[in-house]
């Protein structure tokens, strides 16, 4: 009897949610200022939909903290969608900051079902934390220089997604353990 092999879905989600989050922080940041709206299809298909994907699959897996941080992170996806694209008007800058904030809130306390993990997962929560705060602030205080530092610290958590994806994809096809360093603690 052949044991059935199924993929870790993982990469896909931190990937969905890496690409999404560096095309928006890259706006964010204020280095790009026009056609934010190539988002929208990301937020909708990529980081929504995928990590949505990746939330269920990890569900199936049995990994409650995989199956909480991609479904929840799909959802805000789909939200950012669903917000931006004006099909649910009237958001208020402070409103958009309130889901921000909690958004951090929540992140901040995934971040430390990290500890035990690896860094590469640490650093990613760490970073992520701290790009909805400022992002948050930012819009509840109309502060461009906040919401400037929210898209480089976005940046700085999409690189980090990325590299926890891709370390685990590139060390699985060539049969060796992912260089994601030690967990925090023991």
């Amino acid at each position: 009897m052949s044991e059935h092999k199924t993929a870790n879905p993982a990469p896909l989600g931190l990937s969905g949610f890496a690409l999404t989050t560096l095309v928006l922080s890259t706006f964010n940041a204020g280095l790009l200022t026009q056609g934010v709206s190539v988002v929208l299809g990301l937020a909708v298909f990529y980081g929504g939909l995928a990590q949505l994907l990746a939330g269920i699959l990890e569900w199936k897996a049995g990994n409650t903290f995989g199956y909480t941080a991609f479904f929840t992170y799909g959802a805000f996806w789909e939200w950012y969608f669903l917000t931006a694209s004006g099909i649910f008007p009237g958001a208020t800058p402070q409103a958009i900051g309130l889901v921000l904030i909690a958004f951090g809130i929540f992140t901040l306390i995934m971040w430390f079902g990290t500890f035990k993990a690896n860094l590469g997962l640490f650093m990613t929560f760490l970073l992520l934390w701290l790009t909805f705060f400022l992002l948050g602030a930012g819009a509840m205080a109309n502060s461009a220089a906040l919401t400037h530092a929210g898209g480089y610290v976005g940046i700085l958590t999409a690189i980090a997604a990325w590299y926890t994806a891709f370390a685990q994809v590139i060390a699985e096809s060539l049969g060796k353990k992912p260089p994601l360093g030690r967990p925090i603690m023991k």
